[in-house]
């Protein structure tokens, strides 16, 4: 049975971290680029590099940033979000010793890269994300010691990698596999690996060289060239510290307690399983956490130290229960046994050698039972197939009847509802244009008409007939903008944004600028989308009059067109005194006009939705953390033939 004590280090899909100072600097900029992005595919892909930013250092973040970028991304349904949100919680869940929620992670990421590729086989940046999922799948089964299938994810990887031109992920699938090769003790092959991976790294200055030469310390180490070894594990060192690479750093700190413990030399051995123990406590390693405190406890007990060197090696011995690692659970228990014999109680000693010689068992069988697992798999499939063929003479027999009687169903049902949809259709045409007269009467009522050519009379008289004369050309624009499109079903998103801003002059002349505003189209809005007429205005105007006229002050209102999730998104916001606020004032007539507004508005949706068969929505609600109100509507897109 192998040793624990060296094994290579393994390079993740996020590779080693860069210098803290750098990483901070970069992680900042990704954070200045993020205020400022427009798209949410965008702001998804700043959240998983961030994630990827952390992902060696600060276990927390890369957390928090991926459950972003995740959730983000699953409500715009951005696939490869998604699957890079994935790569990074599993990234995570390695760093602290979950290997089986990492590996779950990791499979959804390539089922989701699988699709992205069958989609778009070109697009290398999907073959790339499939080999980290690869990759990622081939660290974990390396950890569990399930070569066989760590070497075959690593394989595919690489050809991966090596189709896109990847160099940086060559190198680290070439270090993965080496160690594949020096678990089964094939010291030649794996270091012809290592060396492949090193010569690539120092032609591209790739900062996981420290993880190979750490490699490379590890095979001379256990093929007895001490003195090469230490070289090769100060040099890492180094590297590892300057790069801020915890993980890294960790276990090479443990290797060099490994070397200084066969040169005798017990005080810097300790130390150095100590600064390990402690950099992967500090990463909620318990892996690592395990295999340092297992060789701090064998350093107490080959110096007789029985009585101190128990607590380690049962705190070892529970972390390798808790994460299932079988290999330190064997070398833990034999510890602990032993551990218990030299103090006297054989009883405990009995105990833990049992669970020793039964761990043992379960690695030497380990292989053989994947193999029976296989058979029995092979056979269970054969039974099913055999079962699902009977099974489908068995419905397509009675698929055949099934079909006749529902031929016949169907030619009924259509006959009537082809009677009941020429019912419906002249019915809905009658109330659209019903209710678009009325809306068309709420908007430009006579009311809002004379105080608009009483507010212009006024600032003549003030202002003079020059300045007044831009005003009554807009007045006449909008009157003219009105009733040439309300008699349409669609009116163009520029004309209405022109329309809206014609208005919104107006009531800030007929308020003496009360308010400023904004009117803003996101660039996925095309110009050949349109919208019903007279559908923005009311809630325009129930802003200006019941939130930001009785404010104090200056008031602002912004009316925002954007395309998300199929649907056409419109926003009217105010910053003023809000609807809890507006309906304390009691003003019976201005209630009266925003009901009717919004019943309206309302039937006029869900004539939309009868009439395009798809969700017509709105809502409206008072802002969060802070006064106003925002009220949006969730359209169909409609284009303008």
């Amino acid at each position: 049975m192998k040793s624990p004590l060296h094994q290579a280090i393994l390079i993740f899909a996020f590779g080693a971290s860069s210098l803290a100072l750098a990483q901070n600097t970069e992680a900042d900029s990704l954070r200045r680029v993020l205020r400022v992005a427009k798209t949410d595919t965008a702001k998804a892909n700043i959240y998983n590099h961030l994630a990827s930013q952390f992902a060696s250092s600060n276990p927390d973040s890369t957390t928090f940033y991926a459950d972003m970028a995740g959730s983000l991304s699953a409500k715009i349904n951005y696939g490869f979000g998604i699957a890079n949100a994935q790569i990074n919680k599993g990234n995570v869940a390695i760093i602290i010793g979950k290997l089986d929620e990492a590996l779950l992670h990791f499979k959804k990421a390539q089922r989701l890269y699988e699709s992205l590729v069958e989609e778009n086989p070109n697009e290398k940046s999907f073959k790339n994300g499939l080999a980290r999922a690869f990759a990622s799948e081939g660290i974990v089964y390396s950890q569990q010691s399930n070569y066989y299938m760590a070497l075959e994810n690593y394989q595919k990887a690489l050809k991966l990698y090596e189709e896109v031109g990847q160099k940086v992920n060559i190198s680290k699938a070439l270090n993965n596999i080496g160690i594949v090769y020096k678990a089964q003790l094939n010291y030649p092959k794996a270091l012809e690996y290592f060396k492949r991976a090193h010569k690539i790294q120092r032609e591209i200055g790739e900062q996981n060289e420290a993880v190979t030469l750490t490699n490379i310390g590890v095979i001379y180490f256990e093929t007895r060239q001490d003195q090469e070894a230490i070289q090769y594990y100060n040099q890492a060192k180094i590297l590892f510290e300057e790069n801020g690479n915890k993980y890294g750093l960790a276990l090479v700190s443990n290797y060099m307690g490994d070397y200084y413990s066969k040169q005798l030399n017990f005080r810097l051995a300790l130390d150095f399983y100590q600064k390990s123990t402690e950099l992967y406590d500090a990463m909620q390693n318990k892996f690592g956490a395990s295999l340092a405190l297992y060789n701090i406890g064998k350093l107490h007990a080959g110096q007789k130290q029985y009585a101190e060197a128990m607590p380690f090696a049962q705190k070892s011995l529970a972390y390798a229960k808790e994460i299932g690692v079988l290999d330190q659970t064997y070398h833990s228990e034999k510890l602990v046994s032993d551990l218990y014999n030299f103090l006297g109680d054989p009883a405990k000693s009995l105990e833990h050698y049992k669970n020793y010689i039964a761990a043992r068992d379960s690695i030497t069988n380990q292989e053989m039972n994947k193999k029976f697992a296989l058979a029995e798999m092979n056979f269970e499939y054969k039974q099913k197939e055999a079962l699902l063929n009977e099974k489908n003479k068995r419905q397509t027999q009675f698929t055949i009847f099934a079909i006749l009687g529902t031929i016949l169903l169907i030619g009924l049902i259509l006959v009537i509802y082809n009677r009941m949809q020429v019912k419906r259709r002249l019915t809905l045409q009658k109330e659209v244009a019903e209710y678009e007269q009325k809306a068309l009467h709420l908007q430009m009522n006579p009311h809002f008409v004379f105080n608009c050519l009483g507010a212009i009379s006024s600032f003549i008289v003030q202002n003079g007939t020059d300045s007044a004369l831009k005003y009554l050309s807009k007045f006449s624009k909008l009157m003219r903008l009105t009733l040439e499109y309300s008699k349409g079903s669609l009116i163009p998103i520029d004309k209405e944004i022109e329309s809206l801003r014609n208005y919104l002059e107006l009531e800030q002349l007929r308020f003496n600028h009360k308010f400023d505003f904004t009117l803003e189209s996101s660039d996925k809005v095309e110009f050949n989308m349109g919208l019903p007429p007279l559908l923005i205005q009311p809630f325009v105007e129930n802003a200006i009059l019941h939130g930001l006229v009785p404010k104090d002050g200056i008031g602002k209102i912004e009316v925002h067109f954007d395309v998300q999730n199929g649907q056409l998104l419109c926003t009217v916001t105010d910053d003023g005194i809000g609807l809890s606020e507006s309906k304390n004032l009691k003003e019976n007539s201005v209630t009266a006009h925003k009901s009717m507004a919004l019943e309206i508005t309302r039937k006029r949706l869900e004539i939309m939705e009868s009439t395009t068969s798809k969700s017509a929505q709105i809502d409206i609600a008072e802002r969060e953390n802070q006064s106003g109100t925002r009220v949006t509507l969730r359209l169909p897109i409609q284009y303008i033939q």
